[in-house]
């Protein structure tokens, strides 16, 4: 048998062309099992809807049930609408070529008309002045078609009707009339504003999208889960341009923090627990003028793969923990250049301030109930030592490097110096066991990552810049309670990228997200950058001082 390469085109422009088509029907497939997989999660949760309507409710778990199906339901849904627009732009590359490739356009069911005691606004769209064939001016009227998009305005909800008003050239017989007006997502009925609202409700304030859809049928505006979670897969593919911009920004910085925090993933029968992964560019503590940023990745595990694989292009210097994953970063040789190791003396001071607890001894005696822990003259005499550390830092942040160096030199290396010697005297007296003795061992392992410090006035005391990128995510999983899939977790690491960089930079985060979702599908892709937060909040502020 041949293996079919005979069959092969022989110029280059032939083999592009069938290259674009295996791709755009790939996507299209891709796009189909999405849409199966979808229509068979609507399917179960409409099932158990109808068991339990029949039998009623016969446990919570029946309730935890539905909650999982909708979740999955949301899931699904999202990724097949991602698949449907990935598969049209897929195609639309082949349109030109010698194999066209036909696009794939979900079933959805029919929509229904907006509620009728909605206000409606017509914003009428000019029509032509002369026929756009011969240049006459004799036109006359049609009629006019209406678009209809929901939008939201704070406690108040309302229908813009997009009027475009048609007319006929007396001269030339032709129907002239304004162009649609662009939505962020194909064929999209929903109004910026609102896509903006849905998004930071959902990721910024951690509602889900079932508890959402509730909160607007109580409002008056009935809008299933399944719509919802359509138009978040369309946003989160359109705002992915932005998203690539902003990775670019954040893994160009001279110093990065890293981080990673826990998130459950919806499993069979279970959740697992995967993991966010932050990296923060933040140049304010030594005064540089590129504005801060953040970017998240998501994982199944906490394999070390991951951040070497977020960070293949990286050097510079990476403040973060001790975690092992990241051992390979610091390794000589790299193709990327050589990361340097920062030390977070925060995560160092942490166990002896826990020895060293006085409050909490305090509260153990009041209370009566627990037995006190006994203080160590050690840990206390260490985290006064580091806390002398901290207060230099404190008066010198936002200075130039040269300056924050220059200060260090002088005030913070007699104390470093003095602090290796004692936690090395007092070391060799305790017992390998000891939790003091594990305190120190942390910290004289990596000495050198520790004093980096002093010799680069770039280098941070602390690594509290992506713990507090991760805060919002620590705090919002109560709420969600986790993940529904690995795609899940991927597009709340998008979009908690572009919500973190906008609370960054002092700005409104729905606000900005509405702007940009007006914006994003008519905007230049060469001027994509003028959309990122900090130029965005430029633009805004010369625009109010214009006015």
């Amino acid at each position: 048998m041949g293996d079919g390469l005979e069959k092969l085109p022989d110029d280059i422009e032939a083999l592009h062309a069938a290259l674009l088509a295996a791709r755009a029907e790939l996507a299209i497939v891709r796009a189909q099992q999405s849409d199966d997989q979808a229509l068979i999660a609507h399917l179960k949760l409409q099932i158990e809807r109808l068991n339990r309507d029949r039998h009623g409710p016969r446990s919570e778990r029946t309730a935890r049930l539905l909650d999982q199906l909708e979740l999955t339901l949301e899931e699904l849904e999202t990724s097949a609408t991602e698949d449907e627009l990935t598969a049209e732009m897929a195609a639309a590359k082949t349109a030109n070529g010698t194999t066209t490739v036909a696009s794939f356009s979900r079933k959805r069911p029919s929509r229904k008309p907006f509620p009728d005691h909605l206000p409606r606004e017509r914003v009428v769209v000019p029509g032509p002045m002369a026929c756009a064939c011969c240049g006459g001016a004799r036109l006359s009227k049609l009629g006019e078609d209406i678009t209809e998009t929901l939008e939201v305005v704070p406690k108040s909800w309302k229908v813009i009707q997009h009027v475009r008003e048609k007319f006929s050239c007396r001269d030339y017989e032709k129907i002239s009339q304004a162009p649609a007006p662009f939505h962020v997502i194909a064929r999209g009925w929903a109004g910026p504003s609102f896509l903006a609202m849905v998004l930071f409700e959902k990721f910024g304030q951690h509602q889900p999208l079932n508890r959402q859809a509730e909160r607007y049928a109580r409002e008056g505006v009935p809008v299933s889960l399944s719509t919802l979670a359509d138009q978040v897969g369309g946003c989160t593919l359109a705002l992915m341009p932005l998203f690539n911009r902003l990775e670019a920004h954040v893994l160009a910085a001279e110093r990065l923090h890293g981080d990673d925090t826990t998130v459950p993933v919806l499993a069979k029968g279970k959740t697992s627990t995967g993991r966010i992964w932050g990296y923060v560019r933040d140049d304010k503590p030594f005064g540089g003028q590129a504005p801060p940023g953040a970017v998240f990745y998501y994982s199944r595990d906490r394999a070390g793969e991951h951040p070497q694989a977020h960070l293949a292009s990286y050097s510079g210097i990476f403040q973060a923990d001790a975690y092992g994953g990241y051992g390979r970063l610091y390794e000589a040789g790299r193709n990327a250049g050589p990361i340097l190791e920062a030390a977070c003396w925060v995560h160092a001071r942490r166990p002896f301030f826990v020895l060293a607890d006085l409050a909490e001894n305090a509260r153990c005696k009041a209370q009566g109930g627990k037995k006190p822990a006994v203080i160590s003259p050690l840990a206390l005499e260490a985290v006064r030592r580091i806390d002398a550390l901290f207060e230099i830092e404190r008066g010198i942040n936002g200075e130039t490097q040269e300056r924050r160096r220059a200060v260090r030199q002088e005030l913070s290396a007699p104390l470093v110096g003095d602090l290796e010697g004692w936690m090395r005297e007092q070391r060799a007296k305790l017992s390998r066991g000891n939790d003091v003795a594990k305190a120190m061992d942390y910290m004289l392992k990596r000495w050198s990552a520790f004093t980096r410090f002093l010799d680069d006035g770039r280098i941070c005391l602390s690594n509290n810049a992506a713990e507090r990128a991760l805060r919002g995510i620590a705090l919002g999983r109560k709420s969600w309670l986790f993940c529904g899939s690995d795609r899940g977790g991927d597009r709340a690491a998008l979009m908690y990228s572009l919500i973190v960089t906008a609370k960054m930079n002092d700005i409104d985060p729905q606000a900005w997200l509405a702007d940009v979702l007006n914006r994003i599908a008519e905007h230049p892709a060469h001027r994509l950058d003028e959309l990122l937060p900090w130029n965005w909040r430029d633009t805004i502020r010369r625009v109010d001082q214009a006015a």
